[in-house]
């Protein structure tokens, strides 16, 4: 890894003031600097020599800063750009992001805001040049082993991961020095010793008795775990079976990675977002309501177009104010804040409420939203009755969006009893989620519309971030893309399992599962 003084960053903006005063910053930074006020400038420097770091202004005349990211990405993908922009909305950054943009600043920015972004800059290629040494170093343990059994215990002992390998009893056959180091377990620990003997962790402990005891080759999924090792320390575990030439399963092996890294650069990342979309947010809703008074006086003037202009604009403030809202859930769900007032539901009463709420947009739209109850009350479930809410209301919303006019929109509910099958097998399926377990109750809600539709391209991609299906007839319907990650991310929460079926111009189902309380 280069030190600061070895680092060059360069300076691309058409401002003299922003170059010079960053500059001036990450001179005192330990960094090497360089300025350029145009793109043509500022590529020809790159090409000319190293550079580790690219700040660019998004708008310059000449060639602008898309087109000057364009080119530095395909001279050289790994030079981390961190884009200017004067015009600092979600859009622009999730473009440039788009486009291969590390990170980005909004003009003016203060001093601690460019060092942040930087030392941020900074780790990420710590971590990229220490994932290269390590990929050097293990290729050079391999080309030294000799026979086969000093082979495997040599790259066994010199993974920079933790290995342990358990019998079926649960006794330790091996333990590398990087499992030990990383759950700070002192000395060696000999062949035989039961694993509880030197592991407390109560989560760990069962995912690898269950792994170890795995009767059959069901396909199932390697089993993770995530935990803390103290306050600073946390670990990812991943075990799978070890069969034996006959089937039989002998034992368990357990890979232990160190996501503390990982868990920091998200917390930042999700700080970052907050930060923003607060930021963003009071001016916002303030040039919202401003619009809306400007257009109030002017309702009874005869000026159409200035009207029209400023009912765009209005329109738009109230997209980017979604948007952040939409933000804010993501960072609350992924910070483990969401789901926390868990208690008893009745899932019917809080669906009347909203298919009632949601009605005055159906019949906007003139459109059929009708729930549908089976007859026998339901069980309760355990829920956080604001997060039922926000699942419910973003899948009916999303019918209504892309449901045509004079278009029907059922949401049913209905009991699937254990063990009964969670989608019928008919039409395109995604599932975001892993299969529901057969012992299992749950209620099963589907939202069913005869809108547009959805082609089978698109199933797999569409509980991604900002991931929006557009077509002729769905390009002009506004949202944010992230409506389907929030629930996702809050059925998660809950232990509950959403899927899709759609077929274009026929309409779309989206069934989610929710389990019933025990007891």
């Amino acid at each position: 890894m280069k030190s600061e003084s070895e680092m060059t960053i360069l300076v691309i903006d058409d401002e003299q003031n922003i170059r010079e005063g960053s500059q001036r910053i990450l001179s005192r930074m330990g960094y090497g600097v360089l300025t350029a006020s145009n793109g043509q400038d500022g590529l020809a420097l790159v090409q000319a020599q190293p550079v580790s770091i690219v700040l660019l202004d998004l708008k310059m005349p000449g060639m602008d800063g898309m087109e000057v990211l364009t080119h530095i990405r395909l001279f050289d993908p790994e030079i981390l750009v961190i884009v200017i922009t004067g015009y600092a909305t979600i859009e622009t950054a999730i473009e440039a992001m788009k486009k291969g943009a590390y990170d980005f600043i909004p003009k003016p920015f203060e001093p601690d805001q460019l060092r942040i972004v930087i030392n941020r800059a900074r780790e990420r290629l710590r971590l990229i040049d220490e994932t290269r040494r390590l990929e050097r170093e293990r290729e050079r343990n391999l080309a030294d082993l000799g026979t086969e059994k000093s082979r495997i215990r040599t790259i066994v002992e010199t993974l920079p991961n933790g290995v342990l390998v358990t019998n079926v009893e649960g006794r330790i056959a091996l333990m590398n020095p990087a499992f030990r180091w990383l759950m700070e377990i002192e000395g060696e620990v000999p062949a035989g010793t039961p694993v509880e003997s030197c592991i407390s962790e109560a989560g760990l402990l069962q995912m690898i008795r269950e792994v170890s005891k795995r009767k059959e080759r069901n396909g199932a999924a390697d089993a993770k775990y995530e935990f803390a090792v103290g306050e600073q320390k946390f670990l990812q575990a991943i075990a799978k079976p070890v069969w034996s030439e006959s089937g039989e399963c002998v034992g368990a092996v357990v890979n232990l990675t160190d996501i503390t890294t990982m868990k920091l650069l998200d917390r930042l990342k999700n700080e970052f977002v907050a930060k923003v979309s607060h930021e963003l947010r009071s001016p916002l809703s303030t040039i919202h309501e401003q619009l809306a008074l400007v257009l109030r006086d002017m309702a009874e003037k005869e000026s159409s177009r200035d009207q029209y202009l400023l009912s765009r604009a209005k329109e738009k403030t109230q997209g980017l104010i979604s948007l952040i809202g939409d933000l804010l859930d993501l960072s609350h769900i992924e910070a483990g804040n969401v789901c926390k007032d868990r208690k008893p539901v009745q899932l019917a009463e809080l669906l009347k409420n909203i298919v009632d709420f949601l009605g005055t947009k159906a019949k906007a739209k003139r459109q059929h939203l009708e729930l549908e109850l089976p007859q026998e009350p339901l069980p309760l479930i355990e829920a956080d009755p604001m997060a039922i809410e926000s699942i419910f209301g973003n899948l009916i919303t999303n019918a209504i969006h892309y449901t045509q006019e004079e278009g029907r929109i059922i949401v049913r509910v209905s009991r699937k009893p254990a063990g009964e099958a969670a989608v019928s097998p008919a039409g395109k399926t995604a599932d975001s989620t892993s299969p529901a377990p057969s012992s299992t109750e749950w209620i099963r809600v589907d939202v069913i519309d005869n809108g547009f539709g959805i082609e089978e391209r698109h199933l797999e991609n569409i509980f991604k971030r900002f991931y929006r299906v557009k077509n002729e007839k769905t390009r002009f319907i506004t949202g944010t893309g992230l409506g389907l990650p929030i629930v996702k991310g809050l059925l998660d929460e809950l232990g509950g399992r959403i899927s899709v079926q759609s077929v274009p111009d026929q309409g779309s189902t989206f069934t989610v599962l929710l389990p019933v309380c025990a007891g």
